[in-house]
């Protein structure tokens, strides 16, 4: 009996360092992408650690779990989309009282999504000014078709393999004399837009899967379109990557742009109980800069993808007062044809 118990303390003790050591690796990310993959599930490994470090209090020997479940809780705190903190939610602003607040909302459609309509009743609902949209595949090139009227402005980029693309659908007109741009093989796509009279840069992006895939490669490509974005600038998409990995981290340090405080876990494995969703992965980002200030960012319901979209609510600061005769932003007139059409995505 003795034996036994001295061999299961050994295992739990074996479980906790493993845990720790994956833990760890994922705050040095900045050396290898390989350890930066360890930052995702840094939510996970660290609840597993508290579970490993209760036993161990039960079980014995208790003074051995001390530090592991110091070590947890420290790194949970390193979070911001455990559910209870209240982490999620700082940094955000009051919405004001004298000028517009905009809406931005972020989708990963699902290339393979069996209930689009789910996807187009959500936009009507919602209303946004402008949508950031990923996974456009060939099926979703028809159906968004059907939004050009309530948003004349749009960029689509196809992806090589058919089912990454990314595209942008506006209320808001594009800037007369800007043109909207694909890079990295379509998995960014940016467009100037005029709201009321000020321009910002928006872009819908898709980053790929962490290491051993390209996602830090990527990142690196992305570089010069994010340090040419503008002083004002908003960035959305499905990242791959939570809010506290390098990979996110570095692609804000790229475009100069601050993170949006997670909504909560936008990714979950479908085939888990939907009473898990808690546990998965907040891995869908919006970003900003300069004058864009953000007030909110909430979860919506499910619409057929395994991503959860994200509604983000800001406004602009106003502008200092041009000397009289000053430039103004010109718009795209809604009647402009090479605006308005949807470029197939891929």
């Amino acid at each position: 009996m003795d034996s036994a118990r001295i061999l299961f303390q050994f295992l739990i003790a074996a479980c906790a360092v493993a845990s720790s050591v994956a833990l760890l690796a994922g705050f040095f990310g900045a050396f290898h992408p390989a350890l930066d993959s360890f930052s995702h599930f840094r939510t996970h490994l660290a609840a597993l650690l508290v579970l490993l470090a209760l036993v161990m209090i039960i079980a014995g020997p208790r003074w051995q779990a001390v530090p592991f479940l110091v070590f947890a809780i420290a790194c949970l705190a390193t979070t911001t989309s455990l559910p209870g903190l209240g982490k999620s939610q700082a940094g955000f602003t009051a919405k004001p009282d004298d000028r517009a607040v905009y809406r931005l909302l972020q989708m990963n459609l699902r290339y393979n999504n069996p209930t689009p309509e789910k996807v187009l009743s959500l936009i009507d609902s919602v209303k946004p000014d402008v949508v950031t949209l990923n996974e456009v595949s060939d099926m979703w090139a028809g159906k968004l078709k059907l939004l050009s009227g309530v948003y004349p402005y749009s960029i689509a980029c196809p992806f090589p393999n058919g089912f990454f693309g990314v595209a942008l659908l506006s209320r808001q007109p594009f800037v007369e004399g800007s043109e909207p741009q694909c890079n990295d093989r379509g998995s960014m796509a940016t467009a100037h837009i005029d709201f009321g009279g000020t321009e910002v840069a928006v872009a819908a992006v898709h980053i790929g899967w962490p290491w051993p895939f390209n996602q830090f490669r990527q990142i690196r490509s992305l570089s010069h379109p994010l340090a040419t974005l503008g002083e004002d600038a908003v960035v959305a998409g499905d990242f791959n990557a939570v809010p506290w990995s390098e990979a996110v981290q570095r692609f804000a340090r790229a475009g100069a742009l601050t993170l949006v405080p997670s909504a909560g876990p936008t990714w979950f494995y479908r085939r888990l109980p939907a009473a898990l969703s808690f546990a998965g992965l907040p891995i869908d980002q919006v970003l900003y800069k300069g004058a864009v200030v953000v007030h909110s960012a909430t979860l919506l319901e499910d619409t057929g993808s395994d991503h959860r979209p994200v509604l983000v609510e800001f406004s602009l600061k106003p502008a200092a007062a041009e000397p009289e005769g000053g430039p103004k932003t010109a718009t795209v007139s809604a009647e402009r044809p090479e605006q308005r059409k949807l470029v197939r995505g891929g």
